[in-house]
């Protein structure tokens, strides 16, 4: 019988609720830095609600992210935090497996500001060094655009861990990346480059479909994790944005993200889970109908 794993929900949407604080260009980073202890919180509550998996809060923890508000001496750092509260939940737990998580360098949703391979790939893998120690995986998440991929592969090469890749789709057009390209000349990029499992995340739940019909012409493990924004707004994708440039769902409740993940189960995802604005409730009701199923790794 067909099992699935189920990752966690989103993290840098959760931190900002909890915390109540003004939303900065740094986001989730800045709430770990200014509320210590709150990560682990927010890990511990979707390991209750039945997550098998915790993804760092290391998204954000990027040079140019940092730079700008003169931080970057605290780069490896607060990859350290956010690793420590992530393994401090999972020890509470008792079980579960770890995922670092690195975000796109220069910014999310926007492929045409990725750097050129030879800027990426060095920073890419200077993270991974940090990351692959103490995790159980390498998760890069929200990749835009096909040379976003080989890149990110590429320097993940040293990792030896396994590394899952995750693409964030065209609203509009599922079968699409958000730089246009299709969905499945990601294919023998992510044969080439080794990777153990693809995604589509950060993208509204009724994209996930055509992405996933894309990802099962492959070989790989695939699922889906979306969020729960109505749209990426134009203020979002301004330099250095901040997330109340972003409005949430009023529709999309536990009940119904779950009817869209049992969906993708039925198009033979085997790793699900949800991004921003899904939260430790949606991830229970995911959880209870998996254990219904008898589906749950």
């Amino acid at each position: 019988m067909m099992t699935i794993t189920l990752l966690d929900g989103g993290m840098g949407q959760e931190l900002i609720h909890r915390a109540g604080d003004r939303p900065t260009p740094l986001w989730s980073t800045q709430v770990m830095m200014a509320h210590p202890g709150l990560v682990e919180q927010v890990h511990n509550d979707y390991f209750a609600a039945g997550a098998q998996i915790a993804t760092t809060n290391t998204y954000a923890i990027h040079r140019d992210r940092l730079i700008p508000e003169g931080l970057d001496h605290l780069f490896a750092d607060l990859h350290t935090a956010a690793l420590a509260e992530a393994l401090a939940a999972r020890k509470a737990h008792g079980q579960g497996r770890i995922a670092g998580s690195i975000g796109p360098l220069a910014g999310s949703y926007r492929p045409e500001l990725h750097p050129k391979p030879e800027t990426a790939v060095p920073l890419y893998r200077e993270i991974v060094q940090i990351l692959a120690p103490q995790v159980d995986l390498i998760l890069f998440e929200s990749v835009a655009s096909l040379m976003h991929a080989e890149t990110a592969l590429a320097g993940a090469q040293a990792a030896g861990k396994p590394v899952w890749l995750s693409v964030t789709l065209d609203d509009a057009d599922g079968s699409r990346l958000r730089s246009g390209e299709a969905v499945v000349d990601l294919l023998p990029i992510l044969k080439a480059g080794g990777a153990a499992a693809v995604l589509a995340n950060c993208s509204i739940p009724e994209a996930m479909p055509a992405g996933l019909a894309a990802f099962a012409k492959g070989d790989l493990p695939f699922g889906a994790y979306a969020n729960g924004f109505t749209k990426i707004s134009e203020g979002f994708l301004a330099d250095r944005p901040t997330v109340d440039a972003l409005s949430a769902r009023t529709d999309l409740g536990p009940a119904v993200y779950a009817d869209h993940v049992m969906g993708w189960i039925e198009q033979g995802a085997t790793i699900v889970g949800g991004c921003c604005e899904v939260g430790p409730a949606h991830i229970a009701e995911i959880a209870r109908r998996l254990r219904d199923k008898g589906l749950l790794a």
